[in-house]
């Protein structure tokens, strides 16, 4: 295949691969691509793959027909099976005849479906990759980082290339929890003696503990907070290193009795409707800020070496927290890779209880 500039003729377009093999949080913010297409030429058919792993934040999804996932070999039980599994995935993603493969990682994966699925057009990001990957699309384009640009727009920008140009309502994130969820969390809500709308959710962890903001600065976040009436509560995966941080928050409260644990009790989804239910999130640059803004629950979120334009919540109530310190965004996994990150390590719980009483003011504005 060889790089065309041409746009693509969306009238002959009758289904669309969309690829976004990366986090929870990244696969969210692909959803406006999905109903950017959905909107402009309702007769084609949407359909996306990223990793099973992922498949929640799509879920029923109303912009898509089929959703395919990738599993890994651990959740495969070995080679055989995984090889198995990959040739199923790909006859079925043979079968559907795809006119348009959007790749919107970078990942050879992507390449090696735009060659062997063989669609009409196929586009990812140009970059530092070898020849053969660049040969493998027939549209590429360049994608601006640095901080200075909004990851959803980089996104959009894999359509704009390709001739479609996103109208400003549809560029919306959608995420739908589904009435499981929302079910479990009316019971949950009830036992708990809570009303929807009438506490804030605070999620300290990230599965990057680089990202996270330490447990002293989060309990006394929580202890301002309670003092001035607010129910809480703690949300977080069921990873170990979540948990343990939010042991230690709860050790160093002083009304702990009060706040409502659900650390590694909730799906995905689950967690979801709660944020829906909850006055505000309080959290880190992490998916549940994401989930956030696509359910537009107001946020308070902060940030330490990731871009806060890049990754900031799109199009919803929310107010950042960060410091204003010459080194970031430095984009690192901490201080030099350190895993350490000063910016969030230093920042006073002050700045962060000033953001949400900001926030909080600003529903009555």
């Amino acid at each position: 295949m060889k790089h065309d500039g041409q746009a693509v003729d969306w009238q002959q377009v009758r289904r669309v691969l969309v690829v976004k093999l990366r986090h929870h949080g990244d696969v969210l913010l692909t959803t406006p691509v999905l109903r950017a297409i959905k909107q402009q030429y309702p007769h084609i058919e949407v359909d996306a793959l990223v990793y099973d792993e992922t498949h929640d934040m799509l879920a029923d999804n109303p912009h898509l027909t089929q959703l395919h996932t990738i599993k890994k070999s651990r959740a495969l039980g070995g080679g055989w099976a995984k090889f198995k599994y990959e040739i199923t995935l790909w006859r079925s993603l043979k079968a559907r005849r795809y006119d348009v493969l959007i790749n919107l990682t970078e990942h050879n994966r992507g390449a090696l479906l735009a060659r062997t699925l063989a669609p009409r057009w196929s586009i990812s990001q140009d970059g530092p990759f070898s020849r053969t990957y660049k040969r493998s699309f027939t549209h590429l384009f360049r994608p601006q980082f640095g901080n200075n640009r909004h990851a959803v727009e980089r996104n959009l920008d894999g359509l704009r290339v390709l001739g479609l140009y996103p109208a400003e309502a549809d560029k919306g994130l959608l995420l739908v929890p589904g009435a499981a969820a929302e079910q479990k969390i009316t019971a949950l809500l009830a036992a708990h003696q809570l009303q929807a709308k009438q506490f804030i959710v605070v999620h300290p962890g990230s599965r990057w503990a680089y990202k996270a903001w330490p447990a002293r600065q989060v309990a006394g976040l929580i202890d301002r907070l309670q003092h001035d009436g607010h129910r809480i509560v703690l949300t977080g995966s069921p990873d170990a290193a979540e948990r343990e941080l939010v042991n230690q928050v709860l050790a160093q409260l002083k009304q702990r009795d009060t706040v409502v644990d659900l650390v590694g009790q909730l799906s995905l989804r689950e967690l979801g409707a709660c944020i829906a239910a909850s006055r505000l999130l309080f959290g880190v640059d992490s998916v549940p800020m994401h989930m956030a803004a696509a359910l537009q629950t107001p946020s308070v979120a902060l940030f330490g070496p990731s871009g806060h334009i890049e990754w900031a919540p799109w199009r919803a109530p929310h107010t950042l927290v960060y410091q204003d310190m010459s080194c970031r965004p430095c984009g690192m996994k901490g201080c030099g890779d350190s895993g350490y990150s000063e910016c969030l390590a230093t920042l006073p719980v002050d700045m962060a209880y000033a953001a949400v009483v900001r926030q909080l003011q600003k529903e009555h504005a």
